[in-house]
């Protein structure tokens, strides 16, 4: 039995856990299983031959809403060349509904649901058995004689038990290395898959300071924490920074999800002796709106977020990436205004502007008919509108969206920014909304820019916006031009 792990990964440096886990997790069971991972920028062409040509037995792809449209694509045509492969899915996109996607895809002949290590560890077993009781196995769907089953869930694993991914397997050197010390997420907010399992597993923290040392050992470029709160039990937390700062080799980067609300004094004050490229944060805003946060049951105290937050970017020594959501219930256009200039305001390094995804066995999916959501019927189920927000509002976001990471989280106007959006409009929300109409009503939308003409457009809007307030655009052209010789440009006529 010769068996192959895949996904479709967005980009060449990420990397997938849930393989690493998957082939752990089948060690010793079965000589011959591989991992190749390719990016949903590869050819089809190219994935489909690497992968017909290896002359598997089983092929198991990992599935999540960036790649499911290609990954079903790509295995229609894997059985079509090799109709006696097993299909094998799993991951978030085919755990929910699963049923109907088997129905829908007559190619596929299992899905594995949910956590996916002791499903598989017993589907492995039973494919190189050639058992074919399948009806056995928890947490499994297959197709028989074109009868699907469904058989009931598998038991939420001791996460203590599963073993370290990397035991078995190097480090890439050039991707970004995921790992996980606890599984779960204590809040319940409706449009996030998280909050289907209503309690938090952590790793010992000898197992996780254990883990950090082959890391570090290993100099990892970045090791990313795909804990969903981070910073749930803060002492932990803080135990796990404290041993990190210790250890540190001056070359790993370590990222981290947290809750701004719950970050404290003694956390800013251990952050602020870090060396400068040590840690980096995400911090999830998604609204300063408590009505609309109270709708999805996303319980933070607001206030708390944005002072501690603002504390957390005051440092200097850090990154910290910030993120909305618009789309959210009770939460109109003027009032997404609102929510997005406080999260502006806290200077973070880059600030993400999200629309809201009505995922697969979320409650928000669920209840979507409450509030008139329309979304999108093909992954990711993005946001076409709701009750509050109409698809102009929408667009018109969509816009603001495209200035913010052009301007904004692109880098190399900080000084120009800082002006414009204190003198050229009222908030930082007017001078990007002002800023993509003028865009939009010039044309420049309808091709891509290089650096030097993004400084050029923004120097073409100050001028005419300057004409328009009745004051010299000479101050931000000095800023500009400040701002594009730190990049080695000069865009002053």
């Amino acid at each position: 039995m010769k068996i192959l792990l895949s996904t479709l990964n967005s980009k060449y440096i990420h990397s997938n856990l849930a393989l690493k886990y998957l082939y752990t997790a089948a060690a010793g069971i079965c000589d011959s299983i591989e991992i190749k991972e390719f990016t949903i920028n590869n050819s089809d062409d190219y994935v489909f031959s690497e992968i017909v040509a290896g002359e598997y037995d089983a092929v198991c792809f990992s599935c999540y809403v960036w790649n499911i449209e290609e990954t079903l694509y790509l295995s229609e045509n894997i059985k079509k060349a090799r109709p006696d492969l097993l299909i094998v899915l799993g991951g978030p996109e085919t755990s929910y509904e699963t049923e109907k996607t088997m129905a829908e895809h007559e190619f596929i002949d299992f899905i594995i649901m949910g956590e996916g290590e002791y499903t598989f560890n017993c589907l492995v077993r039973a494919l190189t058995s050639f058992d074919t009781e399948y009806e056995k196995i928890k947490g499994l769907a297959f197709r028989r004689a074109g009868e699907v089953t469904v058989n009931q869930s598998a038991d939420t694993l001791v996460f203590e038990s599963v073993p370290f991914p990397y035991n078995l397997l190097t480090c890439e050197s050039d991707k970004i290395i995921y790992y996980e010390s606890s599984r779960g997420c204590p809040f319940h907010c409706t449009y996030c898959m998280s909050s289907l399992e209503r309690k938090v597993r952590a790793l010992p923290l000898e197992r996780v300071f254990k883990d950090i040392v082959y890391f570090l050992g290993n100099s990892v470029k970045q090791v990313k924490f795909v804990d969903r709160t981070f910073n749930w039990d803060n002492n932990r937390c803080k135990e796990i920074i404290g041993y990190i700062l210790k250890r540190d080799n001056g070359v790993t980067n370590f990222h981290f999800e947290i809750c701004g609300d719950l970050m404290d004094e003694a956390f800013i004050g251990l952050l602020s002796q870090a060396r400068k490229g040590l840690f980096q944060f995400e911090v999830g805003v998604q609204s300063v709106n408590k009505k609309a946060l109270a709708s999805v049951r996303r319980s933070v105290a607001v206030d708390k977020v944005l002072r501690n937050t603002r504390k957390l970017t005051a440092l200097g020594n850090v990154k910290v990436h910030v993120s909305l959501i618009a789309g959210l219930p009770f939460e109109d256009y003027n009032a997404f205004k609102k929510s997005f200039n406080a999260s502006y305001l806290l200077s973070a390094d880059t600030f993400q502007l999200g629309f809201l995804k009505l995922l697969k066995g979320t409650e928000m999916r669920e209840t979507a008919a409450d509030y008139r959501y329309e979304f999108r019927s093909r992954a990711p189920y993005e946001l076409i509108s709701n009750m509050f927000l109409s698809a102009g509002d929408v667009c018109r976001l969509k816009q603001v969206e495209k200035m913010l990471n052009l301007y904004y989280n692109r880098g190399g106007f900080e000084k120009a920014l800082e002006y414009a959006t204190r003198v050229l409009a009222e908030t930082p929300f007017g001078f990007f909304e002002e800023l993509s109409i003028y865009y939009g009503l010039k044309g420049f939308q309808n091709r891509s820019h290089k650096k030097e003409e993004l400084y050029e457009i923004l120097l073409e809007y100050a001028e005419w916006k300057s004409k328009k307030l009745n004051i010299s655009a000479d101050e931000f052209s000095l800023l500009l031009d400040s701002d594009s010789k730190e990049r080695g440009m000069d865009v002053r006529r």
